[in-house]
């Protein structure tokens, strides 16, 4: 399954999810019902997986988790905020260097309308 295909999958859900439940919600709920939506729609999905953190070849034990991996090829990070701060997203791409992932969403649930909240952010990615 191709990336186009499985972020689209991601937000198609992410959207029932926010029409079914609505905003202000807790992060671990949005995230236990996506993993649920994305399960039950067939694809593979890891949740809370601890991201290897390589400084000078030795091995750190830091305790850094993403949310989601969507069939090893996209990362998901859900938020739940009424303003996500700027520094969220850099942290974010930082995740997806050290997971060597890609293309991440980073899923803001607290807003209206969802489509707002929702932003495609790339690392190094190309078609």
């Amino acid at each position: 399954m191709d990336i186009n295909t499985i972020t689209g999958i991601i937000i198609e859900e992410s959207i029932r999810i926010h029409r079914d439940v609505g905003p202000g919600l807790l992060e671990s709920v949005y995230e236990e019902l996506l993993y649920y939506r994305l399960i039950k729609r067939g694809l593979k999905v890891k949740r809370q997986q601890p991201i290897n953190f390589i400084y000078e070849d030795v091995k750190m034990k830091i305790d850094l988790r993403y949310d989601l991996m969507v069939e090893e090829k996209v990362l998901v990070e859900i938020k739940s905020q009424e303003t996500v701060p700027p520094v969220a997203y850099k942290v974010f791409k930082t995740y997806l260097r050290l997971t060597n992932i890609s293309i991440g969403l980073l899923i803001n649930f607290n807003v209206e309308v969802l489509r707002e909240g929702i932003r495609r952010i790339a690392n190094g990615y190309v078609e």
